[in-house]
Formats: structure tokens, C-alpha cells, sequence
């Protein structure tokens, strides 16, 4: 990346940021697109990622463009011996003239927490490795959102490898392909150095759709769902837009999912209705929920698109006494303070935008100073970067966003939190009441 000097092209401080002129920090254009391609024979496995399945399971998935590979997985806690060996499943998908590779997806365990372990799919390539987050607290999240294929995107996950985390989080808007499939392959090489050696827990945005309302033969999703399938079956979800997941016996992540129906006849209603009342508060003591389009929002960009989702669900999260809920589609970082209702409230969710990830459409650089919710967003910055999640217990967690600032990434908000099921003052059960509390839409 590249720092301008002031004296050279003074018009970017109009442009960008007013930090600029005052000497500070630039706010970066957006970066150019990277676009990778698969040099290595048609058998070798290419685009390899995990995720996880349960609480002691991964699923490894991977692509060939030779349909005669297996599905198969050796894997060890030694490095070149492969004393297991697991046999999955595999799909492929058309997309007008595109056809996908093999598409290979196969889950692996029980495998123990915390642990390296070594692995080789289909049989053939080199040797990848993973981590299996740890069974108990602490664990560290990395969270990005927004990601796409650019040298920003190259950035914010370079800042993020720079120090260890056990499992990356993203709330939508992965590749940026927009109908362009042959973007999904690029996508999935150039993620799959971070994406292989630890597990991408993701859910959908709006560039994952890529429905044709008039072509009934191509299915919304097609691509998304065929590639990165999530635990929702697991989690009793019938859709992989939306589920949810146990780790480290203390935190439960729920994905919802804002382009699929979400009203109170809905699937994906019910669904959290019915996950939401399995957690016992009092043996999982966070929270935590994902989604792509932001319920509270001061940016310019994107204004009121959540309000029908958040009129939906936004009782059920707080009475469910959620913790913190993220979400992207906003270029930008936003932190509010803890809401219900449009209002301040101790017992709400904290609300984090973080969709600053590196696309290729640059940032949504301006914020409403009148906005109705500014007295209710602590901290706004149009920057790329990352946020991380570090729960110690189960009472305290630290959270960072840290900006894409040339080769370092620098912290530029943090605070500490308290879980809402800690608190004396927020009576939380040990059970969600879905009809707790209600408020006039």
C-alpha cells in the first residue's frame, strides 16, 4: 500500500477524510481487484476451507476440476502419518454456460480441542494443517465482513493472520462474483491460505443471491450454498442461510439470514424461536448473533434497509438477552451502545457494522451528524479493517477494531463487556420467554 504525502495530492483530504488534513491518516480508495488462477494439475485440490460442524467436528472442503477425485480426507495429530481417514460427499452446480468442479465437502471427527491437526484431501497434494478451537474459554474471534477480492482484502486478512485467533466470523459478502462464477474460484484460492488453517464461520449478504427473478432454473444462492455449506442441519435449521452454533462450552453464535424471509410466518421465525429457547443462559453465558444488512445505521449508505428485519426479530434478540449482534453491507465501521428499540438499554444488544473488510465498491465515507440513532453510535470510522472478540470468561470479553493503516494494522476502538447473563440488573433466566416483552411497531 501506499501513503500520499499531502503536498502531492492535496484534493484527496476533500475527497477521503478530513483526518488526512489534519496529518493524520488517509482514508484509502478502493483497492484493485486480485484475481488468482489454479496453476497445479486438474486432481489437485484447490480453494480448501473449513469450518465447524458441532462441537468436535470440521468440515473440510475443496474443489478439483478432475470429478474422479474422492471425497476423501486422511488426517493425523502427526505431520506426514495419516492414521484416519474419512469418506464425504460431494456436489457441483451450473450457472448459465459456468459449470462448478467437484465440489467436495466432507466432515471429519471427533477430533480434540486445541489441537493441530494434519490433513490431505483427496488423497493427493501437499499437506494442510488446522486448529480445533479450544473446549473451554477463552477464545478469540476474528471478525470481518464484506470481504471481496482486492489489495484491501489482501491487507485486512494479512493484519488479522498477524496474531492467533481461533475462528473467523463473517456476516455476509464473501466473494463480490456478482454472476461472475468464475470470481467464486478466484475467491475461494485466495482466502484458502487463512481459510484452510482455521474454521470461516459465514453467512450471506446480498452479493451472494445471484437470483434472475425471470430464469426459474437458477436458484438464488446456487453458488454460495453449493460451495460454503454451514452446520444447519445440526442446529435443526432447514436452510443454510441461517443456523447457529455451540463453542468453547460457553458461546452461542446464531446466522441469520437478512435476503431470505424473516417475518413471524417465516421459516427462519420459527427456527430462532425454537433455538433461542435450547440455550440455557446459565451454561452459556454469551450470546452472540451475525447478520449482513445493519439494524441501527447513522451511515449515509443503505439507510432504513433493516428497519422490516429488525421490527421482526429485534423482541425476540432482546428478550433472548443477546450480547452483541454484527452485521456488514455498510463500508464502514460502527459501533453503538447497547439498544432496544430505537433507545439506550443496559439490557440490549450491543450493536456492531463492521463491513469494512476490503470490496471492491470502496467505502461509504459519510455519517448523518442528525441522524435519529447518533446519540446512540459511540464510535465511526470509514477505514478498512477488522474487529476481534477475545472472551476470557463468561462474564468478560474485550473487543478491538483495528484499521488497514499501510503495514500495520492500528486499534482504533476497544472497550471491555460484560455479559447481559453477568448482570443483576437484567434478570436473565436461564431460558428464553418469546413473549416477554413486546413494543408498538
Amino acid at each position: 500500500m501506499v501513503r500520499y504525502e499531502l503536498k502531492i495530492i492535496p484534493i484527496l483530504c476533500l475527497l477521503f477524510a478530513t483526518e488526512f488534513c489534519n496529518g493524520e491518516f488517509m482514508r484509502p480508495p478502493p483497492g484493485r481487484m486480485i484475481l488468482t488462477v489454479h496453476t497445479k494439475s486438474s486432481s489437485y485440490p484447490q480453494q480448501v476451507h473449513i469450518s465447524a460442524t458441532g462441537t468436535d467436528h470440521m468440515k473440510i472442503s475443496w474443489i478439483t476440476t478432475d470429478k474422479r477425485v474422492p471425497s476423501i480426507v486422511e488426517y493425523s495429530t502427526d505431520s506426514g502419518t495419516y492414521d484416519m481417514t474419512t469418506t464425504g460427499e460431494h456436489t457441483s452446480y451450473r450457472y448459465f454456460s459456468y459449470v462448478s468442479g467437484k465440489i467436495h465437502h466432507v466432515k471429519i471427527g471427533p477430533l480434540l480441542p486445541d489441537t493441530v491437526y494434519y490433513y490431505r484431501c483427496g488423497g493427493v497434494g501437499e499437506e494442510f494443517n488446522f486448529k480445533t478451537p479450544p473446549a473451554v474459554l477463552p477464545i478469540e474471534f476474528a471478525v470481518a465482513g464484506d470481504l471481496g477480492q482486492t489489495e484491501w482484502t489482501a491487507s485486512t486478512l494479512h493484519h488479522v493472520n498477524q496474531s492467533d485467533y481461533d475462528m473467523l466470523l463473517l456476516p455476509g459478502d464473501l466473494s463480490y462474483a456478482d454472476t461472475q462464477q468464475p470470481l467464486w474460484d478466484s475467491f475461494g484460492r485466495f482466502v484458502e491460505p487463512y481459510a484452510r488453517k482455521r474454521p470461516w464461520m459465514v453467512t450471506q449478504g446480498n452479493h451472494e443471491v445471484e437470483a434472475f427473478p425471470v430464469l426459474h432454473d437458477l436458484h438464488p444462492f446456487a453458488a454460495y450454498n453449493s460451495r460454503w455449506p454451514m452446520p444447519y442441519q445440526e442446529s435443526g435449521s432447514p436452510s443454510n442461510l441461517y443456523y447457529s452454533f455451540d463453542v468453547a462450552a460457553a458461546i452461542h453464535v446464531i446466522m441469520l439470514g437478512s435476503y431470505t424471509d424473516f417475518d413471524s410466518n417465516s421459516a427462519q421465525y420459527k427456527w430462532l424461536v425454537s433455538d433461542l429457547d435450547k440455550v440455557d443462559r446459565s451454561k452459556t453465558p454469551w450470546l452472540i448473533v451475525l447478520l449482513h444488512v445493519p439494524w441501527y445505521n447513522t451511515n449515509l449508505a443503505h439507510q432504513g434497509e433493516g428497519e422490516s428485519m429488525r421490527k421482526s426479530m429485534e423482541d425476540l434478540l432482546y428478550n433472548a438477552h443477546v450480547d452483541v449482534v454484527f452485521s456488514g453491507h455498510v463500508h464502514a465501521y460502527e459501533r453503538f451502545m447497547r439498544i432496544y428499540n430505537n433507545k439506550a438499554d443496559p439490557c440490549g444488544p450491543m450493536y456492531i457494522t463492521i463491513g469494512d473488510g476490503g470490496n471492491r465498491e470502496g467505502l461509504a465515507l459519510e455519517f448523518e451528524k442528525d441522524h435519529k440513532s447518533a446519540h446512540l453510535s459511540v464510535f465511526h470510522e470509514a477505514s478498512f479493517g477488522h474487529g476481534r472478540l477475545k472472551v476470557i470468561n463468561g462474564s468478560s470479553a474485550h473487543w478491538s477494531w483495528h484499521r488497514n493503516d499501510d503495514s500495520v494494522s492500528t486499534m482504533r476502538d476497544e472497550l471491555w463487556l460484560e455479559s447481559l447473563s453477568s448482570s443483576n440488573s437484567c434478570n436473565v433466566g436461564s431460558h428464553f420467554a418469546a413473549s416477554a416483552a413486546h413494543y408498538e411497531l
